[in-house]
């Protein structure tokens, strides 16, 4: 379990991270979303001990992350795929991992596999391994100790179509064996196939959480029609917004509701289904539009 509670950076004058406080639970799969420079990653470098809180807390298995005798056994973390040491070759680099953890080096081979690394490119330099080959190795880093927590900053970066299926049903194992993942990433597709919570942040604040499915619930609806102009404006006069998005008409209420409003008025409907493909990109887009700043320091 992750537990933050009222956590606040203060940054080259600049508050970073805003009073956050969310909880990410055993066998879920949490996703933390914001755009550029929201407080993510600053946010996740604290929890693991990287950049020093101005106040509040996170306790990773109950106690702070620095304090974990041998945190690679505990907690699994990915931050930056590019900060591996460009001189050592994947196999070396996971070797170094092993070893300091006290763990087999036959743990390197079954990690290898794990992560679709063959023999040769696990012998190359990683100076030589594109950003994919990165996140793979990386990820082989962070699970090498079988932890009981994740904490992955876009870890999806880099990756094919496959490679982020092969993600995806990772982290959706290793959630639902009981373990705990904080995933952050821009790929809402992938977090909307994947994720139980959703963490939303703007400005360094908090703006929504909860789980997917309360959080989405709300999502709206598509509905089609004869006369689109006269629906929307009954829509309207409804308290209902409508507005077209990639060339369908988009509410913001349950179908159930749309379609009862249309019915009362005669309009007859050509199509009507809830929201759900586009759901969290229109939410997320509708949460954070007053959310976009520059990068702090590299925050994501």
């Amino acid at each position: 379990m992750i537990t933050v509670d009222l956590l606040t950076k203060h940054y080259r004058g600049v508050t970073a991270v805003d009073d956050i406080s969310f909880t990410a639970r055993p066998g879920r799969v949490t996703g933390f979303l914001g755009p550029n420079g929201a407080g993510k990653s600053t946010a996740m470098r604290i929890m693991v001990g990287l950049t020093p809180a101005t106040s509040g807390t996170v306790e990773v298995l109950g106690g702070r992350y620095v304090d974990l005798p041998n945190p690679g056994l505990q907690v699994g973390v990915l931050l930056d795929a590019s900060a591996q040491h460009a001189g050592r070759t994947g196999r070396e680099t996971l070797t170094v991992a092993a070893r300091t953890m006290g763990l087999p080096v036959s743990r390197v081979p079954e990690m290898l596999r794990l992560v679709s690394l063959t023999d040769a490119e696990a012998d190359r330099r990683v100076r030589n391994y594109s950003l994919g080959m990165r996140q793979r190795l990386g990820m082989a880093t962070a699970l090498i100790g079988d932890p009981a927590v994740l904490i992955l900053d876009e870890p999806a970066n880099g990756l094919d179509p496959a490679g982020i299926r092969w993600m995806r049903d990772l982290l959706r194992g290793y959630a639902d064996r009981g373990a705990t993942v904080l995933l952050s990433s821009h790929l809402l597709h992938e977090i909307e196939a994947v994720a139980d919570d959703l963490v939303v942040i703007g400005n360094g604040r908090i703006v929504a959480q909860g789980s997917k499915e309360e959080l989405l619930a709300g999502a709206g609806s598509v509905v089609a029609s004869e006369d689109d102009a006269r629906l929307e404006a009954v829509l309207a006069e409804s308290d209902l917004t409508a507005a077209v998005v990639d060339g369908a008409l988009h509410v913001d209420g349950d179908p159930a509701v749309v379609g009862q409003v249309a019915r009362e008025a005669g309009i007859a409907l050509t199509g009507l289904r809830p929201a759900d493909g586009a759901g969290l990109e229109e939410m997320f887009l509708e949460l954070t539009a007053d959310s976009q700043r520059d990068d702090l320091d590299g925050a994501a």
